[in-house]
């Protein structure tokens, strides 16, 4: 597994170089990292849904964590809140089925906790906990990529 991580965030970088386009129906072809904010941090956090269940998943996601980050945007905790879905499945990369891209602004202030920003969005914890756990039944695999800019600009060659 941390083999199928790393390969895949060497093949992101190399993503990193191909400049974003949209296709038919407005799909973003890849994640594209833009230079490095100072004070920000971006993180991919992908997700492998099991084989038919990704309806599900989504709607459990935009149902109950989407608003959770979303809430913590405008609150001014993320700079951006990005989703993705490989456009082919089988295609030899695609180990993931959904990616979520949040970037972070570093040292917000006052911003509500995650835990905060459920309690107050979700009164019925039950079915909340509990769709969330369905939710995270639903996945084969999950992991996070923090992810460090490359300068190549100013990158001191030896």
């Amino acid at each position: 597994m941390k083999r199928i991580a790393i390969g895949l965030a060497l093949g992101m970088v190399g993503a990193l170089a191909a400049p974003q386009w949209t296709g038919a129906a407005g799909v973003v072809q890849a994640p594209a990292l833009r230079g490095a904010v100072p004070g920000q941090t971006t993180t991919w956090y992908f997700y492998k849904v099991r084989w038919g269940f990704q309806d599900e998943f989504l709607d459990l996601f935009q149902k109950n964590h989407y608003p959770v980050l979303k809430a913590r945007m405008d609150a001014g905790y993320y700079a951006s809140i990005r989703t993705y879905q490989p456009r082919y499945h089988g295609d030899g990369r695609a180990d993931w089925t959904f990616a979520v891209e949040l970037v972070v602004r570093e040292g917000a202030a006052g911003v509500p906790t995650e835990e905060e920003v459920i309690g107050k969005l979700y009164p019925d914890q039950t079915t909340f906990r509990r769709e969330e756990r369905r939710r995270f039944e639903l996945l084969e695999a999950h992991w996070d990529v923090p992810l460090t800019p490359v300068d190549f600009e100013s990158r001191r060659r030896n």
